[in-house]
């Protein structure tokens, strides 16, 4: 059996891909903090601090891996801004120190990163190869790692994706959630666009390029991948409030000025994800029908709403 190990897998997207990896795979999980559900446990964890180039060798020749997917990250964007010093260490030298471990052991390297690469200032989504122009320090560090890895490995895979939710994590889904508990009126931004992906459909996307390498195929590089379609913020939002029902909850549109975040965002940052849906011959779902697929199988019995399936 092939061995997978999975950085960050006590997070959002870690949890979901040991969940269907583990299946068919000996995976092992690491992350600085141990998860407690223990139906998401992997067989193996191992404890580590990716910054810590020592420790993440030791880490990575223990598991032996054939395959790491390298989900660890620092995610918020704000905090990102604020804090730069700590935004470099933990998303680019982590990165680089993962990408060493994966040299020393001959091990195909899954990095998941982020449209925050770019700019946004295409009219039209964007392809693996456009040039890439962060805005803001989390993108800045996103890219680095991207480039380090890039100079020490031959085999990888980098996957870019957007707007991520499920159910191990806190998201914008859940966000809105909580808030139409509390109060019948929200404010949310309509000039930012995006693909929401759902991290389920995602570790789908992971365990097909996973199964490339096992063929001995080789489709390494760069791939973006999220849900089909793209909506704003504030659209968003509407789609949530629609499939749960709460007719009484009321959204007002703001711009990005009004908001006034310390990190700057792209306004355009939708993927492009021809090539991997040419390399499968299958196109992702829709983002709405995945939306719809994790508020009633997910999150229903949670937050007692009746879903309405009226347009």
């Amino acid at each position: 059996m092939k061995k997978i190990l999975i950085t960050g897998s006590s997070g959002m997207l870690g949890i979901d891909l040991i969940e269907l990896l583990r299946r068919d795979y000996d995976v092992t999980g690491t992350d600085i903090i141990e998860c407690r559900n223990p139906a998401a446990k992997p067989k193996q964890f191992i404890k580590c601090d990716i910054t810590n180039s020592a420790m993440t060798m030791a880490m990575v020749k223990k598991a032996k891996p054939n395959f790491v997917i390298h989900t660890a990250a620092w995610t918020d964007v704000d905090g990102c801004e604020d804090d730069r010093d700590n935004a470099m260490k933990i998303n680019a030298e982590g990165t680089h120190n993962i990408a060493l471990g994966c040299k020393e052991v001959k091990a195909v390297m899954h990095y998941i990163s982020s449209d925050f690469v770019f700019d946004g200032t295409k009219n039209k989504p964007y392809e693996e190869d456009d040039r890439t122009n962060p805005l803001n320090v989390y993108g800045l560090s996103k890219l680095k790692g991207e480039e380090s890895m890039r100079s020490i490995l031959d085999k990888y895979f980098i996957i870019r994706t957007s707007w991520l939710f499920g159910k191990n994590g806190r998201n914008f889904v859940d966000i809105i959630l909580d808030k139409i508990e509390r109060k019948k009126e929200l404010k949310i931004v309509v000039d930012q666009f995006g693909s929401p992906t759902y991290t389920k459909d995602l570790s789908d996307a992971v365990k097909n390029l996973i199964s490339l390498s096992t063929k001995n195929k080789d489709p390494y590089g760069v791939f973006h991948f999220s849900n089909n379609g793209s909506c704003s913020w504030y659209r968003y939002a509407e789609e949530i409030v629609r499939i749960i029902g709460k007719r009484d909850a009321i959204i007002l549109p703001m711009t990005s000025l009004e908001l006034d975040r310390p990190a700057e965002r792209p306004g355009m940052s939708i993927l492009n994800t021809d090539k991997y849906s040419k390399l499968f011959n299958e196109s992702p779902r829709d983002w709405q029908s995945a939306l719809q697929d994790y508020l009633i199988n997910e999150r229903r019995v949670k937050h007692g709403y009746v879903p309405d399936f009226k347009k």
